[in-house]
């Protein structure tokens, strides 16, 4: 099922939102489908946001969506108080196992569920089974600090033999074969990569392995398999490293490029011009994605090779994981209310200020209709 542009939620109106960088805010969310029904807090009519719910619900996973968990937990708890809604940043191989631990009320990962994970989470989802409900889409921006160089083009190869180790000097040839015009120093290359099991890694290598596979002989995986570089977690880490360090390079969502001042390597695709990391840019390519997932669940199949005008093929999605049937009667109407909020058209247009790609409409739809099935 091709995803279509024209079917992409557009953006409305927002203004300015602050995103918080604490990692446990507030906010509400029950069965129950009238507005501030089972005790919520309030009406929150700008948002129509429906609070349902009392009590505390934990969710972990995908360092990618924090920025966005921040500011819709941020509007959610302006219009809830009976709730406290506690998202942590673990990464996405950390949030999935938590949550089939039966830790959590949902998980956030960047890569869609495995098979053998599927199986494992029948045990947590009694009657059911876990489903990859795609809530947030956008680039992994490939950050760079390198002395005099504002503008720099890398190709899929030329990044895969960097991470690998194989091209080591900021003066490298394949590099200057990109960037004729640029100044590029006698400078020792700093890769950094996630120290954590992540699905940004997942995704950034499923590129690698897509587009340059004669140059990235390793099998994409949560787990860094890439030769050499430096680790730090989260993408809050290594996009800090990048800020400090002379001569790094790494891959993080693009909010962190963003609220980092941190610039980013335009993509040489085989398109006529180098393609940049935006969120405009990510859609188009995310609008090539083919669903994969069975029945309820949606996880996509994204194309990394795309090479059409425009198109920035280094995206990701992430998902939200819950349980389709078998949820805790504890924490289900504040999982609902608050998933019901995340996918509303109000909750994905805050995204696209944050640097983040909405889910296109056909897929936000049906995101929408199967959170109401969630028993």
């Amino acid at each position: 099922m091709k995803l279509q542009r024209k079917n992409r939620v557009r953006a409305l109106a927002v203004g300015a939102l602050a995103v918080s960088g604490a990692l446990a805010l507030t906010a509400c969310g029950s069965d129950d489908t009238t507005a501030g029904g089972g005790g919520g807090g309030g009406s929150a009519k700008s948002a129509n946001i429906k609070c349902e719910g009392k009590g505390k619900l934990l969710a972990s996973g995908s360092s990618a969506q924090k920025n966005a968990m921040d500011v819709w937990v941020q509007n959610y708890s302006g219009a809830c108080k009976d709730t406290e809604i506690n998202y942590q940043p673990t990464g996405s191989g950390a949030g999935v196992t938590t949550f089939l631990q039966g830790q959590t009320a949902f998980a956030g990962s960047d890569s869609a569920l495995k098979p053998e994970e599927v199986t494992k989470s029948k045990q947590v989802c009694k009657g059911g089974q876990a489903i990859d409900l795609p809530m947030v889409g956008g680039p992994i921006a490939i950050g760079y600090n390198v002395p005099g160089v504002d503008n720099l083009v890398l190709d899929a190869p030329t990044l895969a033999k960097i991470f690998d180790s194989k091209i080591t000097k900021w003066n490298d040839a394949a590099i200057k074969k990109l960037n004729p015009d640029a100044k590029l120093p006698d400078l020792k290359i700093q890769a950094f990569h996630r120290s954590d099991d992540s699905g940004t890694t997942d995704n950034f290598t499923k590129y690698l392995k897509g587009a340059a596979p004669g140059d990235w002989k390793h099998e994409p995986a949560k787990k860094w398999e890439g030769t050499g570089g430096q680790a730090a977690s989260g993408s809050a880490g290594v996009s800090s490293q990048v800020k400090q360090t002379s001569g790094a390079i790494s891959y993080f969502e693009l909010s962190y490029a963003t609220s980092g001042k941190i610039p980013t390597v335009k993509l040489n695709t085989g398109a006529k011009a180098p393609v940049e990391a935006t969120v405009d840019n990510a859609s188009k390519a995310i609008s090539e994605a083919q669903q994969v997932g069975k029945g309820n669940d949606l996880a996509l199949k994204l194309n990394y090779t795309t090479k059409a005008e425009g198109a920035y093929p280094i995206t990701l999605v992430t998902y939200e994981i819950a349980c389709d049937k078998g949820n805790k009667a504890a924490t289900l109407p504040a999982t609902k209310s608050f998933l019901t909020y995340v996918s509303s058209k109000d909750g994905q247009a805050a995204l696209k200020a944050l640097g983040y790609a909405p889910l296109p409409t056909e897929i936000a739809d049906k995101v929408r209709a199967t959170v109401k099935t969630l028993s």
